[in-house]
């Protein structure tokens, strides 16, 4: 029974997650967001191909495919739980947020190829630690505003992530338990996620925010 209700709590993360609402928006507009710019079905590819518009509707959604769960769905899946096994509400929250974001990555109904993770990921940390999320959010545009990059603000925003934590009170449970150690890993997930987005920038083809330079399909 136990495990059932770890297998659900996984599941309530995942599937809203993997709702590929770039290719979703893409298909409205009769595009291929996969076959076009980047290839990625994110916010960013999204706005580049398909316009403003669409590109901030997909923005809020990803968002949303990790806030909501996170904070409303754990309430679906404590009562799978054996009396006297139930975790804390937080590891619920985290492991669910995980999911979400692992389904935006890795859907399976897109043979595991997805987004990046970052607005989703956003929707998470906003969700469990409002501090660490302004950590976040100040990174991502202190490093675009300078930068003009959405990629290298993104990975500053993944770097910024687990440092971020320090700024919970020193009395916090998890200030370096598992919040920290699962907000370093969806920080180096995002970052492995950016990688060919790294070598881009390496070679100075990387697509900036504006401007003329463009960015090859992958």
């Amino acid at each position: 029974m136990e495990a059932f209700a770890w297998l659900a709590v996984v599941l309530v993360g995942y599937l809203p997650g993997s709702l590929p609402v770039g290719l979703l928006a893409g298909r409205f507009k009769g595009v291929d967001i996969r076959t076009v710019g980047s290839g990625n079905i994110g916010a960013t590819n999204v706005f580049r191909i398909l316009g403003k518009g669409m590109g901030i509707t997909v923005l809020i959604c990803d968002i949303i495919k990790g806030l909501l769960p996170c904070l409303f769905f754990p309430a679906f899946v404590v009562g799978l739980f054996p009396d006297g096994q139930l975790p804390e509400l937080k590891t619920l929250q985290l492991l669910i947020g995980v999911s979400a974001i692992l389904g935006h990555n890795y859907p399976c109904w897109l043979g595991f190829k997805g987004g990046k993770g970052i607005a989703t990921t956003a929707g998470v940390v906003g969700a469990l630690a409002p501090l660490p999320f302004g950590v976040c959010l100040i990174a991502w545009i202190i490093f675009f505003v300078v930068s003009r990059y959405v990629s290298v603000a993104s990975i500053a925003a993944a770097v910024a992530l687990p440092i971020g934590v320090v700024t919970l009170p020193s009395s916090a449970a998890n200030r370096f338990g598992l919040l920290f150690w699962m907000f370093l890993f969806l920080g180096a997930m995002a970052i492995w996620k950016h990688r060919k987005n790294i070598q881009r920038l390496m070679n100075g083809t990387e697509n900036r925010a504006w401007g003329s330079r463009k960015e090859p399909a992958k």
